[in-house]
C-alpha cells in the first residue's frame, strides 16, 4: 500500500516538533537540577539566636542570612558576628552563638535566711531557693524562677519572709496545770504539766508527755496529756508467782514479773505493765502443765536411740580402760 501524500507530509511535520518538546523538558529540568544543586540547604541552628526572616527552600551562593537573638538572651559583650554567607561550595560560612542568658535581679538573702541558687546564677532557667534559719517559718514560695516577662526576664513571684517562730499556750487540761503558763512561747520553749492532788482514794496519772516543746509555728512536739485515775486489778498468776513490782495498788505505768511454780510452764510475757486504759499490757501470763514452744520437746526416737548407742560407747570405753590397765596402778 502506498502512504497518502497528505498523511506523509503531516508526519513529517510533526515529528520534529514532538522531538523538540521532549528535548525542551529535559533540559529544563537539567538546569533546575543544576540550580538546586548549586544552592545553600537548610540554615544553621542555634539555641541561643533564631533567623530574623522565614527561611527558604534554597539560597544561592552569596546570599546572606541575619540571626538576632531569642527571647530570653541578649547579645554578648563584645558582640559577635549574628550573620552568615552562602558560600561558593554551596556551604555556609561559619558562625557561633552569639547570645547568653539574660540575667533576673540579684535577689539577696531574706532577714533571717538564706538564698541559693541552683546553678550559682541569676540566668534565665535558673531557680532560687530559700531556707529559713532554725526557729523562723517561711511565709511564701520557697522556690523562684527565672522567667521571661514581655522581652526581658523576671523572677516569678516575690521573695518570702522568714518569720519568727511562735507557739500560743497550749490547752489546760482537767485535773491537772501547766508550771510555766505565758500567753506566747517561742522556738525550743518548753510547758510542763503535772497532775493536781486527788480528791479520792486513787491518785491521778499524768497520761501522755509531761513536757511540750515549741517546734513549729503554733505546733507543739506532741498534745497535751490527760491526768486521770489509771488503776489496774491485782494481777494473780495460778500456778505461779510475783517475783517483782509488789505493791498494794497497781496505778499506770506500774510493772511486775511473775515465774511459774515448779512443774509448770509460762505461756505469755513474764513481765507486765498497767496501760492507759487500766488494763495489763501485755495481758496477764498462765502457768500450765503443757510446756510452750521455747521448752524443750520430748525426744524423738532417732534422737533417743542416738543418745543410747554414746552410752553404750561410753561404758565399753570404761570397762576396756579398766580391764588392760597394770594393777600396780591401782
Amino acid at each position: 500500500f502506498l502512504e497518502h501524500p497528505v498523511c506523509r507530509e503531516c508526519s513529517t511535520k510533526r515529528r520534529p516538533q514532538s522531538l523538540a518538546d521532549e528535548g525542551d523538558k529535559v533540559l529544563y529540568f537539567h538546569v533546575l537540577i543544576l540550580s538546586y544543586l548549586d544552592a545553600c540547604g537548610d540554615p544553621p541552628r542555634f539555641e541561643t539566636m533564631r533567623l530574623q526572616h522565614a527561611p527558604k527552600p534554597n539560597y544561592s551562593p552569596g546570599e546572606t542570612i541575619h540571626y538576632k537573638c531569642r527571647l530570653g538572651f541578649r547579645p554578648m559583650a563584645p558582640p559577635l558576628p549574628t550573620s552568615a554567607v552562602c558560600q561558593d561550595d554551596n556551604t555556609w560560612s561559619p558562625l557561633q552563638e552569639a547570645c547568653t542568658r539574660k540575667l533576673c535581679p540579684n535577689l539577696g538573702d531574706p532577714v533571717n535566711g538564706q538564698v541559693n541558687y541552683v546553678n550559682g546564677s541569676t540566668m534565665f532557667g535558673s531557680q532560687a531557693h530559700y531556707v529559713c534559719n532554725e526557729g523562723f517559718y517561711m511565709i511564701g514560695s520557697r522556690i523562684l524562677y527565672c522567667e521571661i516577662s514581655g522581652n526581658n526576664v523576671i523572677w516569678d513571684d516575690n521573695p518570702p519572709l522568714c518569720e519568727r517562730v511562735l507557739c500560743a499556750t497550749p490547752r489546760n487540761i482537767t485535773n491537772g496545770r501547766i508550771t510555766n503558763y505565758k500567753d506566747e512561747y517561742e522556738y525550743n520553749e518548753i510547758v510542763t504539766y503535772s497532775c493536781n492532788p486527788s480528791d479520792g482514794p486513787d491518785e491521778y496519772s499524768l497520761v501522755g508527755e509531761s513536757v511540750l516543746v515549741c517546734v513549729d509555728s503554733d505546733r507543739w512536739s506532741s498534745d497535751s496529756p490527760q491526768c486521770k485515775v489509771v488503776k489496774c486489778e491485782y494481777p494473780v498468776v495460778e500456778h505461779g508467782k510475783m517475783v517483782s513490782g509488789f505493791r498494794k495498788k497497781f496505778y499506770y505505768k506500774s510493772q511486775v514479773a511473775f515465774e511459774c511454780n515448779q512443774g509448770f510452764y509460762l505461756h505469755g510475757s513474764n513481765t507486765i505493765v498497767c496501760g492507759a486504759n487500766s488494763t495489763w499490757e501485755p495481758k496477764i501470763p498462765m502457768c500450765t502443765k503443757e510446756p510452750t514452744t521455747a521448752t524443750t520437746k520430748p525426744l524423738t526416737s532417732s534422737a533417743s536411740g542416738f543418745i543410747k548407742s554414746c552410752l553404750y560407747i561410753s561404758i565399753s570405753f570404761k570397762f576396756l580402760v579398766i580391764f588392760h590397765t597394770p594393777l600396780n596402778v591401782w
